[in-house]
């Protein structure tokens, strides 16, 4: 059964990604959360071209992906979990849990560290929240974290199913969470003891730095709760709260060419430092 997934790699994860995406964008059209402040036909076509970019820069650069490098390390017996010896019934659950874990670090880390921040900050400078916010990563990010995710996959040692499984739910769970989509509140607050909903990470695309720096998990919810950066609710609600940061609020910061040189713009500084919380007209 798993062999046929990793011998179609590709085509698994074009079809899940349009199957995932299909699916968000129409419960967007059929049962919004909120109103957009901008069209589709504004934000779409620059998040969707920063998609194709990132796809093209990582297949270049990156020709070995994580899938590949894992079936090496099952051959040449690297990584911890080639070394000690668990079922791979428990090993492959162990292995996703791990990498999604690694994913949350990363995502604080982007946050901590100034220069981070400035390539993370792009996604976070859309000013709404939908299916394609959760693809909206700037290109040297992407690298970057490619590279992250090598690293801990040499160092885990995880089958390769597992790190395509970890790969299909990681695409998946980031555009169902930040899909624009209305999920009754008793059935939302049962799903986020077991995945991250949209409304729980909306709050962390709020304009608020304190709301900014919570909710770091993409699939998995505990991270958030056992760590302490769990955030129930936006101060003003999901209806009222401000999406993006305050640097930059401009529908030109929209377009795809502003939105690869925002890293050389604005102050060196993360999401809770004091300049983050000026007004446009301040700033």
């Amino acid at each position: 059964m798993m062999e046929p997934l990793l011998a179609n790699e590709p085509a698994v994860r074009l079809g899940a990604f349009f199957g995932v995406f299909a699916l968000v964008a129409l419960w967007e059209a059929v049962a919004p959360r909120r109103t957009l402040s901008f069209p589709r036909r504004v934000r779409w076509p620059s998040n969707l071209g920063i998609v194709a970019l990132n796809t093209l820069i990582v297949r270049a650069l990156v020709p070995t992906a994580a899938v590949g490098l894992a079936l090496l390390g099952e051959e040449r017996g690297w990584g911890l979990l080639n070394v000690v010896p668990v079922s791979p019934w428990l090993a492959i659950p162990l292995a996703v849990a791990l990498l999604d874990f690694a994913i949350y670090l990363q995502h604080i880390l982007f946050h901590a560290v100034p220069l981070l921040w400035r390539l993370h900050r792009m996604h976070h400078a859309d000013l709404d929240f939908d299916v394609t916010t959760g693809a909206r990563f700037h290109p040297v990010e992407i690298v970057l974290s490619t590279g992250i995710k090598m690293i801990v996959v040499l160092a885990l040692g995880p089958a390769a199913v597992a790190v395509l499984i970890f790969e299909l739910l990681l695409n998946g769970t980031a555009m169902f969470n930040h899909g624009n989509i209305r999920i009754p509140v008793n059935v939302d607050r049962l799903l986020r003891w077991f995945l991250v909903t949209p409304d729980m990470h909306r709050v962390h695309h709020s304009v608020v730095p304190e709301e900014t720096n919570s909710n770091f998990g993409f699939n998995l919810p505990w991270w958030d709760r056992l760590f302490g950066t769990y955030r129930d609710q936006p101060t003003h609600g999901h209806t009222g709260m401000t999406i993006g940061i305050e640097q930059f609020r401009e529908a030109r910061d929209l377009r795809l060419d502003r939105m690869l040189v925002q890293p050389l713009r604005g102050p060196d500084s993360g999401p809770d430092h004091p300049t983050a919380r000026q007004s446009p007209a301040e700033s």
